[in-house]
This record gives C-alpha cells, sequence and structure tokens, in this order.
C-alpha cells in the first residue's frame, strides 16, 4: 500500500461534509476581519454555492485536504485544512485551476493580506476592487488576474 499518496480529483456532493469542514478551519484561521454574525451567515451559505461550480481537491491517503471550486474562468473559491497550510496544497490547487482547466481570474478578500500575497506570488494582479462582497458585506474584494492577460 502505498503512503502519502496525492492526487487532485473532481469532487462530489458526498465530498460536502469534508468541504465544510475544510472552509471553516481555513476561515476560522484567516479570515480574522470577519465577524461572527457574518461567518455564521457565509457557513449557512457556502454549501448552497457548490452545485454551481465545478469542485475539485487534493487528496491525501483518501482524504481531502484542500479544495478549489471554479466556473467559466475565475477560481470562485480555493481553500486549505489549516492544519495543513504551508504544505504546498493550495500552490498545487491553483496551478492545476490555471494549468488543466484555464482559470485566469480570482476573487480576493482584500483583507485577507496572505491570500492577496500568495495569488500575487502566483502571478495574479489586481485588476479592480469592489466596495462590497458578493453577499453586499462591508468586506472589500479585489478582483485578481494572471498578469500578461
Amino acid at each position: 500500500m502505498q503512503e502519502n499518496k496525492m492526487m487532485i480529483r473532481e469532487l462530489s456532493a458526498a465530498d460536502y461534509p469534508r468541504l465544510m469542514e475544510i472552509w471553516e478551519s481555513a476561515v476560522r484561521r484567516m479570515h480574522h476581519f470577519l465577524a461572527e454574525e457574518d461567518f455564521l451567515y457565509y457557513k449557512e451559505r457556502v454549501p448552497t454555492y457548490f452545485p454551481y461550480v465545478k469542485l475539485y481537491g487534493e487528496e491525501k491517503d483518501g482524504r481531502v485536504e484542500g479544495f478549489l471550486g471554479v466556473s467559466d474562468d475565475n477560481i470562485e473559491m480555493l481553500f486549505v485544512d489549516a492544519e495543513r497550510r504551508g504544505q504546498g496544497i493550495g500552490r498545487r490547487l491553483l496551478s492545476y485551476a490555471v494549468e488543466e482547466l484555464g482559470m485566469r481570474k480570482v476573487d480576493v478578500n482584500e483583507q485577507n493580506a496572505q491570500a492577496v500575497g500568495f495569488y500575487e506570488h502566483m502571478g495574479f494582479r489586481t485588476t479592480a476592487r469592489s466596495e462590497r462582497d458578493g453577499g453586499g458585506k462591508n468586506y472589500p474584494i479585489l478582483h485578481m488576474q494572471l498578469s500578461g492577460e
């Protein structure tokens, strides 16, 4: 039996409970700016978004450790289990989205400086800014696109 086998695969509704575990751990770790009532608001809504995006996850030994959701040429979500941060999962998922799926754009919470820095390091540049997020809440969003696109 192979140990530490990692792979990226398309996800299904059967994976949703694990995706919500990952989402919650990542948001709790990285979105310190998010008010608790807004966290609960999004926690209720995030699963309703899953059916509208193609979901892919990186699995290690049969357990999803991070995931991304894409639509058109946009990365709609990318989250890594808080306990697995810094192990290259986000980088591999983003590279897969760009190289295999042709994704060129991503929207990022401006207040999530680490995520903004990650996308900039991976070649994305801010092209526009929205004062409020997609839920109409007062969390500015940076619209980023691959450089040279």
